[in-house]
């Protein structure tokens, strides 16, 4: 049993998700959980401001607002009072790019008169892919302006799902919100900015983290794209490079105290440091112990693949195709690269709705049953849909089905990010069953996987073990063991259930001087492994056959989509 002494200190870790935010009150000393408390955001969860038809996935800043409130509340409710009064910093991870319109004073458009309801004035969503043209002009532009190539350090390629591609579609769009908008802010900056009181767009604390890997901010550039180069992408550009930011901090940086007023309202001690903010997955790989040279997959709906070295060993190498390298974007004082999958874990719940279809459409409204069994019914087979599929395709040999899968659903984001990608199957037989595509969807985005450790050791960055954090890898050994087999490396999984919150409690102890750096936190606070899983020789030769098929239809779908 933990024992609460007066000597203890405590951080929050403020962790927002896709479709929820969570809070943790941690222990400094060790690391120790000692309340957590979920909130769903009311608005996206009943699917307003969203088309996902139109791949248009929008938040409104009240569902934070009211994410943050309330669970930091509920957590301070179930401890004691001598937790509450030795709480010393607040650190907060977001997804991302996930940017905003503000006013002069910061506010979203959202949250002032005449733009309550319009979905170009919350938050754009990172997996918003409305932005598709506008990021290939950018791209386009990049390649042959004249100038400085802005895409470098972001792999060479940008992607629909980032900053600039987004701002410029929605002010392309929207002619209220763009005669309305003074500046953009991210959404990891608008919280810290919220609660220290230091919402102008011109002075609050912007990330390292987003500004590096989606907005193509670098030292070398002198911060933001030149004016010229945003003109010339489009005139609509023209003056908003002076009214965004120069400079960005790394999340050991504070942002700034909290203020009486959220102090008084969340029930928390009157000083506590607010650390910068940055993205979920960079916060989430440091939560899972990451160190130089090891690939930190967050295994989730999608992927992020986060890995970090040291600058005299990297040197100037630029990895194409991937999310960005930038400066203390993960660990402070190393270089992180981030790559990712648009989809991951989508991909099996996209395949459990198709199944479901009957079930939900059918089933759910029949007139056979009583209400309450066949409720009961609905639920029970949906809840099952998953583990049966797995437990059946477990039972299938490598390739025995011939059935290959593209994991692009959701597009492509690493390497060489491209939205318009579509995912597909091949191989089907009138002998194809549901357990032997769903198989062939799992070996898909491991395949996915793949791909990206590969354009890393391709471009001279080695790979010297694999991290997995998430909900996939916490809850799927099938999934895990085909990512060991086709990767052909030993994979650890993170023992914590809230590695991205964690992540975010060691950069609040750091902000609030309870370390010196995050190293040190993660060494007394980090919550080690609790499952590894080793590569088996005889799958790593079985996949490689299949994974060379993956890579061809591959090819052929770009190729068809390119020439449509």
């Amino acid at each position: 049993m933990l024992i609460m002494g007066k000597n203890e200190k405590y951080v929050i870790g403020l962790d927002y998700g896709t479709d929820s935010v969570r809070a943790v009150i941690v222990n400094a000393s060790n690391g120790e959980e000692v309340a957590s408390d979920v909130h769903y955001y009311t608005r996206w969860s009943e699917g307003k401001y969203c088309d996902p038809s139109a791949n248009r996935f929008r938040q409104h800043p009240l569902d934070y607002l009211e994410g943050f409130e309330n669970t930091i509340k509920n957590c301070i409710s179930v401890v004691s009072p001598v937790v509450q009064q030795n709480i010393r910093g607040i650190s907060v991870d977001t997804t991302g790019s996930t940017p905003v319109a503000v006013n002069k004073e910061g506010l979203p458009l959202s949250l002032t008169p005449g733009f309550e309801e319009n979905p170009n004035a919350m938050f754009v969503l990172w997996k918003d892919h409305t932005a598709v043209k506008e990021a290939a002009e950018i791209n386009e532009i990049s390649r042959t302006w004249g100038g400085t190539d802005y895409t470098k350090f972001e792999g060479g390629v940008y992607s629909s799902e980032w900053f600039w591609a987004k701002i410029l579609h929605v002010l392309r769009e929207d002619e209220k919100v763009r005669e309305s908008a003074y500046s953009w802010v991210e959404h990891c900056d608008w919280i810290p900015a919220i609660l220290t009181g230091n919402t102008d767009p011109l002075t609050l604390k912007r990330s390292r983290c987003a500004a590096g890997h989606k907005a193509m901010w670098h030292e070398d550039f002198g911060g933001l794209p030149a004016e010229d180069y945003l003109v010339k992408l489009d005139p609509l550009l023209a003056g908003l490079r002076d009214r965004l930011f120069r400079d960005t901090y790394t999340s050991d940086v504070p942002a700034g105290k909290l203020t009486e007023e959220w102090a008084s309202k969340l029930g928390l001690p009157p000083g506590v440091v607010v650390g910068v903010g940055a993205f979920d997955a960079h916060m989430g790989a440091v939560g899972g112990e990451i160190e130089p040279f090891h690939l930190s997959k967050v295994m989730g709906t999608s992927t992020c693949d986060m890995l970090v070295a040291p600058f005299d060993e990297v040197g100037d190498t630029l990895v194409s195709g991937i999310c960005g390298q930038v400066d203390g974007s993960i660990m402070p004082g190393m270089l992180g690269l981030e790559a990712g999958q648009s989809a991951f874990g989508d991909v099996y719940a996209w395949f459990k709705n198709v199944i479901a279809w009957p079930i939900d459409n059918i089933l759910a409204n029949t007139g056979s049953i009583d209400e309450a069994t066949r409720d009961k019914l609905v639920e029970e087979i949906s809840d099952r849909i998953i583990p049966e599929l797995t437990a059946a395709a477990e039972k299938i040999d490598i390739g025995e089905s011939g059935i290959v899968a593209l994991d692009w659903m959701n597009g492509r984001r690493t390497p060489d990010a491209n939205q318009a990608m579509k995912g597909a199957v091949m191989g089907l037989t009138l002998g194809s069953d549901a357990p032997r595509i769903f198989r062939a969807l799992v070996e898909a985005t491991v395949f996915g996987s793949k791909k990206i450790a590969d354009r890393f050791l391709s471009e001279g960055v080695r790979i010297d073990g694999v991290i997995a954090l998430g909900g996939v890898a916490k809850k799927s050994p099938f999934v895990m063991q085909v990512m060991a087999d086709v990767l052909n490396m030993s994979i650890k999984v993170a023992r914590s259930e809230q590695t991205v919150a964690l992540g975010a409690s060691m950069f609040a102890a750091v902000v609030a001087g309870i370390y010196e750096t995050i190293e040190a936190a993660q060494q007394r606070m980090g919550a080690g492994f609790d499952a590894v899983y080793e590569p088996i020789p005889e799958n790593v030769e079985k996949y490689k056959d299949l994974y060379e098929a993956y890579g061809q239809m591959g090819q052929f779908v770009e190729r068809y989509i390119t020439s449509t």
